[in-house]
């Protein structure tokens, strides 16, 4: 029993804002899941709030686990960009996941989002 409700844990959400320059507004990037249980093969389905910044030019999303790793990076159009961004990682195998969203300008890191995910195998349905 123990093993299944570590297998389910409701994972926390921790926001870092790094790499902006002093005098500019910090950039806040947040992840956001739909759902909060997956099991393998999981179709982990992510939203990423940016507030626009004229300084964005990519997101740059991942999931790095232990055994695998994906990143997807989408174009951003500075500030006209929209606030919501989308993305799905398909087929995730059991394991321990760190989600992590950045947003990037010309020459830096302009901001940075990171959440555990949780995949259980088959065994832990």
């Amino acid at each position: 029993m123990t093993r299944r409700l570590i297998a389910f844990a409701v994972f926390s959400a921790a926001l870092i804002t790094t790499g902006t320059p002093p005098g500019h507004a910090a950039e806040v990037v947040e992840i956001l899941l739909r759902g909060h249980y997956f099991v393998e093969p999981a179709t982990v389905q992510i939203t990423v709030a940016v507030e626009p910044d004229a300084e964005n030019r990519s997101l740059r999303i991942e999931a790095d686990g232990e055994s695998l790793f994906r990143a997807s990076q989408l174009t951003l159009h500075g500030a006209s960009e929209k606030r919501m961004h989308a993305v799905e990682f398909k087929n995730l195998p059991a394991g321990n996941y760190i989600l992590r969203a950045e947003v990037l300008g010309a020459e830096d890191v302009r901001g940075m989002a990171e959440q555990e995910l949780i995949v259980s195998g088959a065994g832990m349905r």
